[in-house]
């Protein structure tokens, strides 16, 4: 996949369709506001998505898990970015969101906050949400920025986490971004956090098809790539450990209109969460870019963890 349109953080300010290059058609099931989502009824409930393909996946996840322990599910994949979908689920016209974390705090919660763990940025969260929203229990996956390098280069240096560069950094060019050089989530925060200068900088792009090529080939060593790219699988990619939580914890989590929900809901959607990690979603991304519907890939997942 070329990756690149749609992200859910503010610090991230582009990123890309993961079905650019497959091909991947988007489920025609879209809302707006010129097509008002109608509120859900006491005895059912809406599940609703982001319109790029893993929050796509993810929703239907979430919907085809509640309706096999019995709950009746409209789906509403697809609504479009974050400030069409948010006001949605304030009111109640959405019940269930797939949401990640950090994103969902620093462009609708609280712009200012600088929480980067996972149990920094939940509790604010908590305190910062609407009062008729609620999250629930987050998952391990975590899309979100990072150092990735090939397995190839990790296992001749003895690397497994963005600490062990410190060896071999001045011999490295990373590429990322032009705005890598400059941000903290970037260059400014390796050299601050961990110590870490290298030989140079190489302007790529951001987590695409010219960074991914350029490690490939052994041009860059290091780069910028989002933690759920297929690639990391089909290319024999590395993402190193972020031990000091440079980059903002991006945990993937149901987000709930608590009205909406009942605990035989909750226990279900946590129940999720609780299998879900990174791996899972790259492999459902990596399926996702060879053509096998959302349909498949999700049922393949929740079956493979016994909750279907």
């Amino acid at each position: 996949m070329p990756r690149l349109l749609i992200m859910r953080t503010g610090r991230r300010l582009v990123a890309v369709s993961l079905a650019a290059a497959a091909g991947l058609t988007l489920a025609a099931c879209s809302s707006s506001s010129t097509n008002p989502i109608t509120p859900p009824k006491a005895t059912s409930v809406v599940v609703g998505s982001a319109n790029f393909p893993e929050a796509e996946v993810l929703a239907e996840i979430y919907s085809l898990a509640l309706q096999h322990i019995g709950v009746k599910v409209t789906d509403k994949f697809n609504i479009g970015s974050r400030e069409v979908y948010y006001p949605e689920i304030v009111k109640g016209a959405v019940t269930i969101l797939p949401e990640y974390n950090g994103a969902l705090l620093t462009t609708s919660v609280n712009t200012s906050s600088t929480a980067t763990t996972t149990a920094a940025v939940d509790a604010a969260l908590t305190s910062g949400l609407p009062s008729s929203l609620e999250i629930l229990n987050p998952s391990a996956a975590q899309d979100k920025d990072s150092v990735t390098v090939t397995q190839a280069f990790a296992a001749a240096h003895h690397i497994a986490s963005i600490a062990d560069l410190k060896k071999v950094a001045n011999t490295m060019v990373i590429g990322a971004s032009p705005e890598f050089k400059t941000r903290y989530e970037g260059l400014v925060g390796l050299k601050k956090l961990y110590g870490l200068t290298f030989k140079s900088f190489l302007p790529t792009d951001l987590s695409g098809p010219v960074s991914l090529a350029d490690l490939k080939s052994g041009k860059i060593q290091a780069s910028d790539i989002f933690t759920t790219t297929p690639q990391i699988l089909s290319d024999k990619l590395l993402t190193l450990s972020d031990p000091k939580s440079l980059f903002a914890a991006q945990n993937v989590l149901p987000l709930v209109y608590k009205k909406g929900v009942n605990t035989k809901i909750i226990n279900e959607l946590n129940a999720i969460s609780a299998k879900l990690t990174t791996a899972d979603l790259v492999k459902m991304n990596l399926q996702l870019s060879q053509g096998q519907s959302y349909s498949t890939v999700a049922t393949n997942w929740l079956k493979s963890v016994g909750l279907m």
